[in-house]
């Protein structure tokens, strides 16, 4: 999401040591030991590698920037410098928001504002060296060299802890900025307040114009010892007593609200702050806070946290080198960084409509990445995290009862619509969930969310889509994607339909699933702009990312080129618009091998370009699979161990385009598993190639699923044959019936092409 409009650019640095502080030795004892939270997208800002339990609310971690809009999770590891640890974090999401409440220690006359890279000593912010830095699942550590502080970080779901070590000081601070946000230099905190509420205990408030439009968050926290003194900042200006602006000295309000505690510290003296957020008041984060860390052991919590880890990565096993698994445990951990859940203690949780609501019956969760996550990430949950998944479903239910246009959430952010990309694919994950038989939601109200969503007459000329049968360019920017994605829903609205009997629904519905037909130009052979009148756009640039000078374009992040293969609903009628399966094929392999003539426009090659196959971007994360549907799987098996030899890995530089709240590794994932929801909604998965040797999957309903992959290696990666619990199975399609209910998936791997999957027949 939001990728080549940032400028991206491709880094692929080599190996970039971790510090001694972040690898252990031995082979782990713990699958969270494979963990590795450094791991992103050098240059982008694209991961956060402080502590967060899976799914957590906080995610305690250090900023490194806060002003460029590539850094989005607030770490950049190329960054020298930090600017403290702030209690919110997205997970590469591309656009910046979070990065609420910075936390910063200081020694001496302490320092108001953050500073710069290139001048930190002009504020609080602290050059440091990652040989002084570590980073596991549920801690982080790093020792400030200008203070000489240690830093840990430990979380909860709600609440968090951070350890600082200190020296002996007759001037050490800790520093609580109320106005820093990671802003992407246009966000601004529009008004804060801090409360202080005993000699060791503060509160507040901030109320944030990003992203999200209108984004309260409360704070709470919590000091191991006693303030010896502590200070209110306004503008700052310090707040004391006084008859024309403040009557107290405890409380203060305003845009830029800073609080400072101060200590005579001794040698090596460890002050700990407990923090905890709210959406809903600071009564209830202290609510949270109490409630989830009444105590004072640091190495509890992280304990605890570091459990939850290893529960959630025991869902899958897999055999492979200590490389592959520090790869494969750092995706799935990446896959469990979000959704974020959004309630209380208490239950409570702000709501879209800004009132507060109870959640009654399901856990509220927030962060919606739906046009990146619904190709791979639900679909996975449905398999490992289906309690999870239906209170997610459960959450957007409760968005659409509470969108006044009577919308499921698009790209939902912290009780805010942020309107971000395009098609309405919270439809895809309801009913991926709802025909795999994903329990704890009610089935008629689900529907009558995703039709009412795919029949809005108002939402990006959905209405005239319906009407002609495409979106007009003329009418709607981006309108090939707008058309291709909506067909693609309204294939999902339809199979819920005919499930639950309703014939004409599904009929209608099936009849806008085929819209993708009326913009493809067999002149041209490729999707193609149309406006409101049939003309096709003239001049056409397949290869060009910006249509026009203005920013209008045909495609959501991508070419004709990238585009045109997204028919995830009817690969056969792609197939067969394309001019059968060798032509097919032939231009498949083009998109591979196309080099852009040195003077042509912006082509939108950018992060995991292989050719025009752009895999650091959604988009094509299917595209690869379509071999397998075309009868040459063994291409789909090189251009899989291409992507993931390249493009995924244990390096802070590995990933080949931001996370995307889990889709990159999700796909990761899977391919690693051997098979991918080229289509969520379908019923089945496509194979492709395994890239480990076994994998074991423990199920929800207590069954497991294993996958083998007998003689893989670097050098044999064609399928050779494949039994589904012991019987061949020729068809490169594997029916998710299979896998729900337990068995094996064996493969037979050898050094070159065979027979395997050549006759391929879609699953009815």
């Amino acid at each position: 999401m939001w990728k080549r409009c940032l400028g991206w650019r491709l880094f692929f640095l080599g190996v970039v040591s971790l510090g001694p502080l972040a690898h252990a030795a031995d082979e782990p004892a713990r699958l969270s030991d494979f963990i590795r939270p450094l791991v992103g997208t050098q240059g982008e800002g694209n991961t956060y590698p402080g502590p967060s339990a899976p799914f957590g609310m906080v995610q305690l971690s250090p900023d490194t920037d806060k002003e460029l809009w590539e850094t989005a999770s607030g770490y950049e590891y190329s960054d020298k410098s930090i600017i403290g640890f702030s209690l919110t974090h997205l997970s590469g999401t591309g656009i910046p928001d979070l990065g609420d409440f910075l936390f910063m220690p200081q020694i001496g006359k302490p320092k108001l504002v953050s500073g710069t890279k290139d001048k930190p000593a002009a504020g609080y912010r602290s050059r440091y060296s990652h040989d002084n830095e570590a980073a596991s699942a549920g801690y982080y550590k790093v020792k400030l060299d200008r203070s000489d502080v240690t830093v840990e970080l430990t979380a909860g779901e709600r609440a968090g802890m951070m350890r600082m070590t200190f020296p002996k000081s007759d001037y050490a601070s800790i520093l609580t900025d109320l106005h820093h946000v990671l802003n992407g230099g246009k966000w601004k905190v529009v008004w804060s307040r801090v409360r202080v509420e005993d000699n060791s205990t503060i509160t507040g408030f901030h109320l944030v114009n990003g992203w999200a439009k209108e984004r309260p968050i409360y704070f709470a926290a919590r000091y191991s010892r006693p303030f010896d003194r502590a200070e209110i900042y306004n503008d700052g200006k310090l707040v004391k007593y006084n008859t024309y602006r403040f009557r107290s000295s405890l409380e203060a309000a305003g845009a830029y609200m800073q609080f400072l505690v101060y200590y005579h510290t001794r040698q090596n003296e460890a002050i700990t702050v407990k923090v905890a957020v709210s959406a809903v008041s600071a009564a209830n984060a202290l609510k949270n806070l109490d409630a989830e860390i009444p105590g004072w052991d640091f190495q509890q919590v992280r304990d605890a946290t570091r459990d939850k880890w290893d529960r959630e990565l025991a869902k899958l096993q897999i055999e492979g080198s200590k490389k592959e698994k520090e790869t494969f445990y750092t995706a799935l951990y990446h896959l469990m960084l979000a959704p974020n859940l959004y309630e209380d203690v208490t239950g409570e949780y702000r709501g879209l409509d800004q009132n507060i609501h109870l959640a009654d019956g399901f856990t509220n969760y927030a962060v919606f990445s739906l046009w990146d996550t619904y190709r791979a990430t639900h679909p996975l949950f449905t398999l490992i995290q289906p309690k999870r998944d239906a209170d997610m479903i459960n959450s957007m239910l409760a968005h659409y009862d509470q969108s006044v246009d009577h919308l499921l959430p698009v790209w939902s952010l912290q009780a805010n619509e942020t309107w971000c990309m395009v098609g309405y694919h919270a439809v895809p994950v309801i009913v991926d969930a709802y025909l795999k038989g994903v329990p704890g939601f009610d089935a008629a109200r689900a529907y009558e969310a995703i039709r009412t969503t795919a029949m809005n007459p108002n939402y990006d000329s959905v209405a005239t889509y319906a009407k002609l049968g495409w979106v007009p360019f003329d009418k709607e920017n981006e309108s090939v994607s707008k058309t291709l994605e909506y067909a693609y829903d309204d294939y999902c609205v339809a199979q819920m339909a005919k499930a639950l009997g309703k014939a004409d629904d599904y009929a209608y519905f099936m009849k806008r699933a085929a819209s993708y037909k009326n913009l493809f130009d067999p002149s041209v052979g490729l999707m193609r702009g149309k406006d409101s009148h049939g003309n096709w756009r003239t001049p056409f640039k397949p290869h060009v990312y910006e249509e026009d000078s203005i920013g209008t374009r045909d495609f959501t992040e991508g070419t004709s080129w990238q585009y045109s293969w997204y028919v995830p609903q009817d690969v056969p009628g792609l197939i067969s618009l394309m001019g059968g399966r060798d032509k097919f094929v032939a231009r498949l392999d083009s998109l591979f091998t196309f080099q852009p003539p040195k003077e042509s426009a912006d082509t939108g090659e950018t992060q995991g370009s292989i050719g025009e196959y752009w895999h650091g971007n959604e988009p094509a994360h299917h595209v690869i699979y379509l071999y397998s549907y075309a009868g040459q799987p063994w291409k789909a098996a090189e251009r899989l161990r291409e992507v993931v030899a390249t493009q995924y890995g244990n390096k802070p530089n590995s990933l080949s385009g931001n996370d995307d709240c889990g889709q990159m590794s999700a796909w990761y994932i899977f391919t690693c598993l051997g098979f991918y929801p080229v289509c969520p909604g379908s019923g089945y998965y496509v194979i492709g190639a395994p890239q480990v040797k076994s994998a074991t999957m423990q199920l929800a309903n207590g069954k497991t699923f294993t996958m083998t992959a007998k003689n893989l290696s670097e050098k044999n990666l064609y399928v050779q044959s494949v039994q589904l619990n012991g019987r061949d199975l020729d068809q490169p399609f594997l029916l998710h019936d299979a896998v729900k209910n337990g068995g094996t998936l064996a493969f037979t791997m050898g050094p070159k092409p065979g027979e395997w999957g050549t006759k391929p027949v879609l699953p009815q």
